[in-house]
């Protein structure tokens, strides 16, 4: 996998796409760290390179303050961008204690209910029943706001074209959703991650 492409290359993709970024705080003050799902190819970007990425740029401004995960799922494609179930154990893994203790909430934008699934049977065995329990299902854009400060974090376009697409299928407005029982088709390359929308803002 990405036999073709570097390390150093890689990471720079990483940090080209903005595929991690801390951007605003929510509603309780927490930093907020954005992940772009679609993005984190397995065709381009392999496990060792995230991990590098990760180590270097992210994993350090974790450590010391709470802070909160805003995962956009949006058009994430599991042939394409899907990791693997070891390769996503293999990422946690190198996650510091003290920065998943400091991890508040994931804020799971735009969930497939094959991404439901796969977490409902697998999250708390691989993860763990603590960090499955930090877990928030955002299934419109509008929802995000109620626990993130609006006009602090940047959404892309694409994102809000699909969230626009889902304005006709309001069985899908479920707003907030948790699965613990405590708490209430573009190609990778051609993606313009640089353009930004104010219509989600």
């Amino acid at each position: 996998m990405c036999t073709h492409i570097s390390l150093s290359d890689q990471e720079q993709l990483v940090e080209k796409l903005e595929i991690f970024k801390f951007q605003g705080r929510d509603k309780n003050g927490h930093k907020v760290l954005r992940i772009i799902g679609k993005f984190l190819s397995a065709r381009y970007l392999s496990v060792d390179a995230l991990k590098n990425y990760l180590e270097e740029n992210i994993f350090p401004r974790l450590k010391k303050k709470p802070f909160s995960v805003l995962y956009l799922h949006t058009q994430v494609q599991k042939s394409e961008d899907f990791p693997g179930i070891s390769a996503l154990r293999s990422i946690y893994d190198v996650i510091p204690i003290n920065a998943r203790d400091n991890l508040q909430a994931i804020y799971f934008v735009h969930p497939s209910l094959q991404a439901k699934l796969f977490l409902a049977t697998f999250g708390r065995l691989h993860f763990g029943s603590r960090l499955y329990g930090k877990l928030r299902y955002i299934n419109r854009i509008d929802y995000l706001w109620d626990p993130i400060r609006r006009n602090e974090v940047k959404i892309p376009e694409f994102v809000c074209d699909h969230d626009e697409d889902l304005e006709g299928h309001q069985m899908l407005d479920y707003g907030v959703e948790s699965d613990h029982p405590r708490v209430c088709g573009a190609p990778f390359m051609d993606s313009p991650v640089t353009m930004y929308s104010t219509r989600c803002i």
